[in-house]
Parts: C-alpha cells; sequence; structure tokens
C-alpha cells in the first residue's frame, strides 16, 4: 500500500530538490566542490562536497526514473534484481556515481540534476489515483506503481521521497 498520492508524491519530490538547489544556490563550482559536512547513508560515507552530493542524488533520481518508465512499460528495470539489491553492490554504486560526478563541471551537474528532476515529477505526474495504486501498474511490482516509487526513491530509514534531505539534514 501506498503512503502517497500521484500529487503528494511529486510535491515531495520537487521540495527535496528545491532543499538541494537552495544549498547550493549561488555557489561557485570551487565552493560546490569545497569540503561539507553531509549525513552518511546507510552503506556509508561517500560524499565529500556538494558537488558530490548533486551527483549522487541525480543518479538515483536517474535510476528511479529508468524503473518507473520500464514498470509502466511492464518490465522490472535492471536494479530491481536481486543481485543489484545487496550492500556490496549498493555501496559500489554510490561511490562510482559519485566520483564520476567528480569528472564532470559543476554547471554541467547541476543541469542534468534539474532536467532529471522535471523529468521524474513530470513521470510520476501522470498517474491518476487508481493507477498509482494498482498492482497491475507497477510492471511485475506487488505494490503498484506509486509503491515502486516510493520504494525506489527513499532512503532507508528516512521519509518518502526524502534523499537530499536525508545527507543534508547533518549540514
Amino acid at each position: 500500500m501506498t503512503k502517497t498520492s500521484p500529487g503528494e508524491a511529486a510535491q515531495l519530490l520537487r521540495d527535496d530538490q528545491e532543499l538541494l538547489l537552495t544549498a547550493v544556490d549561488g555557489l561557485s563550482a570551487e565552493k560546490l566542490r569545497a569540503p561539507y559536512r553531509l549525513s552518511a547513508g546507510p552503506l556509508g560515507h561517500f560524499c565529500e562536497s556538494l558537488h558530490d552530493l548533486v551527483a549522487h542524488v541525480l543518479m538515483w533520481d536517474e535510476i528511479t526514473l529508468a524503473v518507473l518508465r520500464d514498470a509502466r512499460n511492464g518490465r522490472l528495470h535492471w536494479s530491481l534484481d536481486p543481485r543489484w539489491e545487496t550492500p556490496s553492490i549498493g555501496t559500489a554504486m554510490n561511490v562510482g556515481g559519485v566520483e564520476a560526478g567528480r569528472h564532470l563541471p559543476s554547471e554541467l551537474v547541476l543541469h542534468r540534476y534539474r532536467s532529471v528532476g522535471e523529468g521524474l515529477v513530470a513521470e510520476i505526474e501522470q498517474y491518476d489515483e487508481v493507477a498509482w495504486a494498482d498492482p497491475a501498474t507497477g510492471g511485475g511490482y506487488d505494490g503498484g506503481i506509486g509503491a515502486l516509487a516510493e520504494y525506489v526513491s527513499t532512503p532507508p530509514g528516512y521519509g518518502v521521497f526524502g534523499h537530499a534531505a536525508r545527507h543534508l539534514r547533518a549540514a
């Protein structure tokens, strides 16, 4: 059973995105890459700066968007295969995603973060309440698209759709 409606989910995502965008607003690339105290996630600490955090949340937003699009098309995304859902693989994905982001200019990472965020919200907003909760719309995921969205967008032990908030809470 889902905890949110599509409208609530879209707003929670917007709020989380805005939280991170507010934290980075107006900062130079040098300041974005400067050491910054962030909360570690359940798989460890791998973000050393706000630039790293944007790259990290961006990577997971991209995966979430792909998961939802695959579900809409009746397929389970590769990331839901149990072989990918282990702490060691999750840690490797986090470390690798952040490292990849370090090779990109901050302005492009932010551009991509905004673009993917808009796409993710648009993907969720296309559902009405019935389709959001219908198990048939989950593309093989038992709880439906809403439960799937909540599962892939929510860090363990934290509020739904609160990925950036999870890491910024110690800041």
